[in-house]
C-alpha cells in the first residue's frame, strides 16, 4: 500500500510540472490543445478541455477546469477564473427530439444541432463558475461575475452577474471607455506599455478622463 501512494505522488508530482511548451504555460493534464491556436505567453492549468477552433489571445490565462467547445475567439490579456465553460454549439429544440447521439439512427441527427460563435474582447474578466452559451460577442474590458450564465451579448467595460446574466453597471464613464478604446493598449509593445504605466496604477473612479 505505501507503494502505491509513493507512486501515485510521484505521477501527481510529474503530471503537475509545469512545462512551457512554444511559449505557452501548461500544468497538469489538458485534453484537446490541438484545437487551440495560442498567440503567446498563455497558462493553461490543470483539466482544461478544448474541442471545436478556438483561438486564445496573447498573454490570456486559464482556469483550472476550463470547458471551451466549438468555435471560439478570445482575445488579449483576458484571464478565466477556475470551472467556467464556453458552450457555442445546442441541441435542436424545434424538431421531433433533442436526441442527437449515435444511439439513434447511426448518429445521423447530430447534422440538426445548433452551431454558433462566441467572440470575447480583450483584458475580459471571466470569474468562477461562469457559463457563456450561444451567439454571444463579449466586449472589452467586460467583467462577468462569478456564477453567471451569459445568454446575451455583454457591452464593452460591462460588470454583468446573474442567470441570466443581465448588466450591474459599465466600469467607468462613456467618456474614458471611449479613450480605453481609442488607446488600445492590448496591442501596445511592451516598450510602450512600460511607457504607460502609470495609467495602470491610476484610479478612475472620480476621474472624467484617463489623461487627468
Amino acid at each position: 500500500m505505501k507503494f502505491k501512494n509513493w507512486i501515485k505522488k510521484g505521477l501527481y508530482f510529474f503530471l503537475n510540472t509545469p512545462s512551457i511548451n512554444d511559449d505557452v504555460l501548461l500544468s497538469g493534464f489538458s485534453r484537446g490543445l490541438q484545437n487551440v491556436v495560442f498567440e503567446g505567453k498563455n497558462a493553461v492549468p490543470d483539466r482544461c478541455n478544448f474541442s471545436g477552433k478556438i483561438s486564445l489571445g496573447y498573454a490570456t490565462t486559464l482556469g483550472y477546469n476550463n470547458f471551451l467547445h466549438g468555435n471560439i475567439i478570445i482575445g488579449k490579456y483576458c484571464q478565466l477564473g477556475a470551472d467556467v465553460a464556453i458552450h457555442t454549439t445546442n441541441h435542436p429544440t424545434s424538431y421531433l427530439t433533442t436526441y442527437i447521439n449515435q444511439n439513434l439512427f447511426n448518429g445521423e441527427l447530430k447534422s440538426l444541432k445548433e452551431v454558433k460563435k462566441v467572440i470575447i474582447g480583450h483584458d475580459v474578466w471571466i470569474g468562477h463558475n461562469v457559463i457563456v452559451v450561444g451567439n454571444v460577442t463579449i466586449g472589452n474590458g467586460a467583467v462577468l461575475a462569478a456564477g453567471s450564465v451569459v445568454t446575451k451579448d455583454v457591452a464593452p467595460y460591462a460588470i454583468v452577474g446573474g442567470v441570466p446574466a443581465k448588466e450591474i453597471k459599465k466600469r467607468f464613464s462613456d467618456t474614458i471607455i471611449k479613450e480605453i478604446e481609442e488607446l488600445q493598449w492590448w496591442n501596445k509593445s511592451e516598450q510602450e506599455l512600460e511607457e504607460l504605466k502609470p495609467l495602470f496604477v491610476k484610479d478612475f473612479s472620480n476621474l472624467k478622463s484617463i489623461y487627468e
